[in-house]
């Protein structure tokens, strides 16, 4: 009995000397790991439309279902992303999501991922439903806010149909092919 109260005496000992682990906070902000999942942000393209296209894949692979997703189809008078739809409601509940990052990862265009932000909290339930305009990135420098107008997506490059047939061919004149099924 008294050497198991020597011992815990000298652990007490050995730290009391030393400079304390506690952090202030919320003076002091601890720094987190380069790979930590904290708060959602739907980013932007630099022109300043939405990276989000309103595929919901996000939504399916979220296994706790924490997203909702509306998709919405563009217009030349009110374009919110370059694709032919945009998300018109788009919302996580924070208190059902379980930061695995699977939305990050099953969305093609990058649109959506878990910042630093760690400081989540809130007074009621409500309002840790984050809406689109709450997860959304501000427009970048040089880009205009959406919806934007008379917008035009810039033509992409898309491999021949002998691409995938497996016989690689030059590419046509500019470089550019505008239609998957080339006429002869």
């Amino acid at each position: 009995m008294i050497k198991e109260l020597i011992e815990g005496l000298g652990v007490t000992l050995k730290w009391m000397f030393r400079d304390p682990v506690t952090i202030q906070y919320p003076e002091v902000k601890r720094t987190v790991h380069e790979r930590f999942r904290g708060r959602h942000v739907l980013h932007r393209h630099d022109s300043g439309l939405e990276r989000c296209i309103g595929c919901a894949l996000c939504a399916a692979a979220c296994p706790s279902q924490a997203i909702y997703v509306v998709p919405a189809e563009n217009s030349n008078e009110a374009r919110y992303s370059p694709g032919e739809r945009y998300a018109q409601v788009y919302e996580i509940n924070l208190l059902r999501c379980i930061f695995c990052g699977f939305c990050e990862e099953a969305c093609p265009v990058d649109a959506i991922t878990l910042e630093h932000d760690y400081e989540l909290s809130s007074y009621d339930r409500r309002s840790m439903i984050y809406t689109k305009d709450m997860l959304i990135e501000p427009v970048p420098a040089g880009g205009a806010d959406t919806p934007q107008h008379r917008y035009a997506p810039p033509p992409q490059e898309m491999p021949s149909p002998s691409y995938h047939r497996g016989r690689v061919e030059s590419p046509p004149p500019g470089g550019v092919i505008t239609s998957w099924v080339e006429r002869e």
